[in-house]
């Protein structure tokens, strides 16, 4: 049933498993390691043997041992993981925003490849792909029956490899083969564009290495076209976060010198730390891409676009522009993500590392946004008929074993959130049935993007559509003892 939605993504990355936020000074394990529980350990051991032994059919002995490391990383929350091999690979992409493919963002339409967006200068840009193209098989590979994953998983591979993609074009009514070599393709995660004259519209749509580069250039781009902006909408919709640095980096273009951004807290000494507004705290290579910024950014009104997709490093930024009174946060109540993960990759064996949750993040005012997340100032909803995906977004109140917000409190489902999701989710299979019905969200940052033209008519003080059905949604009750 659940086939049928849309579900975007980026080729770049794939399906994220949670968004993040990555400390970029990795963690090392401690020199002095506590003392094992022996009892456990012989457990362990014994479980190992007998797996080993009594098995059905011979198993790998250094997969058990993968498998019992997996295990163990991934209950402990839905953000902590254990990389090796390709995994460790994709994982490293995904932070850099670079990979090896054909250079395309992609959704799932119908059980098609629908091509939403060539990357500019890509493989597939210059091969003429176009936004709307259905990609119907890779090489011999019928596309239909693939998830997500598994058509990335065919349309990457290493550089100077060709793949060979059969395109069918509707508004030519005609299909037809695309070779395509593939080649490392540099990912933006920024856009931006004047909307008119005196109002601009900025998008991030995730934290990563490259991002504080791009947003600065284009802030000076927008300054260039317009010299005398009146206001700016910040859009940070959809974006699952990334790179904690990144966050305080761009947090300190509208805010003052050395005010806190954020700060964290956990159980070792390097996951307890206060960020502020001051290029220690943002710049790698001693370069602070903040200066000579137009001035104006630190006054010009913004308006900060989020909504249930806004998780970890988004809510950073909005979190630490909203306490400081610096912008006013319009949209859906965002994600709830506050925890921090750092990579440890000193770990034995070669390429391996492991992603852990280190520490919980607070905004400036002290306030801890785990399972909880920030709640817009104005509540709009994504068209002038409601916000027909909201209740199918998934929020960090929802993933099994989410940690709390550090407070002790106990919660319990919500089942509430449960019984909406699911009725939500059958209007939708039944609008899709009825194809005139379907609901269908503009692109953002057109003049169909309703939120946007809301934050626009707030921008000019002019009246806003807020939403007359939203609600904040409260963390769960304590349970009874």
């Amino acid at each position: 049933m659940g086939s049928k939605l849309k579900v975007a993504g980026w080729l770049a990355i794939g399906a994220v498993a949670g968004a993040l936020t990555t400390m970029q000074l990795q963690a090392t394990a401690r020199s002095a390691m506590s003392p094992l529980p022996l009892e456990d350990m012989q457990q362990l051991a014994a479980v190992f043997d007998l797996v080993k032994r009594s098995y059905v059919e011979p198993v790998d002995e250094k997969k058990l041992i993968r498998d019992a490391i997996g295990g163990m990383v991934s209950g402990l929350d839905p953000h902590s993981a254990y990389f090796e091999g390709q995994a460790f690979k994709e994982f490293r992409e995904g932070i850099s925003g670079k990979f090896t493919g054909v250079g395309i963002q992609i959704e799932m339409d119908e059980g098609l490849v629908k091509v939403v967006s060539p990357i500019e200068g890509s493989p597939a840009f210059r091969a003429g792909m176009q936004t709307g193209d259905l990609i119907t098989r890779i090489d011999d590979t019928m596309v239909k029956g693939l998830n997500m994953d598994q058509a990335i998983k065919r349309m990457r591979g290493p550089s100077g490899t060709k793949v060979v993609l059969t395109v069918f074009r509707k508004s030519e009514n005609r299909t037809f083969p695309v070779t395509i070599v593939r080649e490392e393709i540099k990912t933006k995660s920024v856009r931006s564009k004047v909307v008119e004259p005196g109002y601009a519209w900025i998008r991030i749509n995730q934290f990563q290495e490259p991002t504080l580069r791009d947003f600065t250039e284009q802030l000076r781009e927008i300054y260039q076209k317009d010299p005398q902006l009146k206001g700016l909408v910040l859009d940070l919709r959809n974006d699952p976060g990334g790179l904690l640095d990144t966050a305080v980096g761009v947090s300190a273009v509208f805010l003052p010198r050395d005010v806190v951004v954020v700060s964290t807290n956990g159980q070792i000494p390097e996951a307890r730390s206060v960020l502020k507004a001051s290029p220690m705290f943002y710049s790698r290579d001693g370069n602070d891409l903040l200066a000579g910024l137009p001035a104006g950014l630190k006054s010009v009104p913004v308006v900060v676009l989020v909504n249930e997709g806004s998780a970890s490093a988004s809510e950073i930024v909005a979190g630490a522009l909203r306490d400081h009174k610096r912008a006013v946060i319009m949209g859906s109540q965002t994600f709830g993500k506050g925890s921090v993960q750092s990579e440890i990759a000193r770990l034995p064996m070669p390429n391996t590392s492991l992603k852990i949750t280190t520490a919980r993040y607070y905004t400036p005012s002290g306030q801890s946004i785990q399972a909880k997340g920030i709640v817009p100032d104005v509540l709009v909803d994504e068209t002038a008929e409601g916000s027909p995906f909201a209740a199918l977004r998934m929020r960090e109140a929802d993933l099994e074993k989410h940690l709390g917000d550090g407070t002790g409190a106990a919660e319990k489902k919500d089942t509430a959130r449960e019984k909406a999701r699911e009725e939500a989710l059958k209007k939708l299979e039944e609008a899709r049935e009825n194809k005139d019905k379907a609901p269908k969200l503009p692109e953002y940052g057109t003049p169909e993007d309703f939120q946007l033209q809301q934050a626009l008519n707030r921008l000019k003080g002019r009246p806003v559509v807020a939403s007359k059905t939203q609600t904040e949604r409260k963390p769960a009750e304590p349970k009874a003892n």
